[in-house]
């Protein structure tokens, strides 16, 4: 058990996965500022209803995942941009908001099944993947492509598929990556009739 700053977004986060931010508030740039210091990372955690001011145990998900910062720069506006990369899942077994606002939280990770590779009924998601993939080249930058492995295809279609929140978070906290595949499979093959 190790505790982390937490924050509350309107988006799922997936191991492997790009994430990238704009940093106003004072309480996230200090968050930032300490995770760099640190070398720690911040647990990305779904808000299913409520502001993301309001108190993380009350709004957000159980399960979220971890973000390490890769690179950050100033922007245009004189905001703090963050480029992160999703690490392992975990689960917030408690969370807590300091007298700055900053969301904390108790988590534990959650360990993924063993990697497995694509079974053949779902190789055409791997296809689907590969003819779309160039065109995220810059959003991937720094991901290597693992194509054989059923949970690295299986999150990278979670999070370009025109899915809601809530559906990839029932992805993100199903942790056996055929099951993924098989819950993805229909809904991309839906997107695709509906284009």
């Amino acid at each position: 058990m190790r505790t982390v700053p937490l924050f509350p977004l309107g988006s799922v986060l997936f191991p492997s996965g790009p994430l990238s931010l704009r940093i106003f508030e004072p309480r996230y740039v200090d968050m930032v500022s300490r995770c760099l210091r640190e070398q720690i990372g911040f647990v990305v955690i779904l808000l299913v209803d409520g502001p993301a001011v309001d108190r993380a145990s009350s709004y957000a998900a159980a399960i979220g995942t971890e973000a390490r910062i890769v690179d950050f720069n100033r922007l245009e506006d004189g905001l703090l941009g963050i480029r992160c990369l999703g690490a392992n899942r975990v689960r917030v077994l408690r969370s807590w908001r300091e007298p700055d606002g900053l969301n904390m939280g108790e988590v534990i990770d959650v360990p993924d099944q063993e990697v497995v590779e694509i079974p053949e009924p779902h190789s055409y998601l791997v296809d689907i993947l590969r003819r779309v993939y160039p065109e995220l080249a810059e959003a991937y930058e720094g991901v290597e492509p693992r194509w054989q492995e059923a949970g690295w295809v299986a999150n990278r279609l979670a999070e370009i598929a025109p899915l809601d929140a809530k559906v990839r978070q029932r992805l993100l906290e199903q942790l056996d990556p055929i099951e993924r595949l098989r819950f993805i499979g229909p809904l991309i093959r839906m997107a695709k009739t509906d284009a």
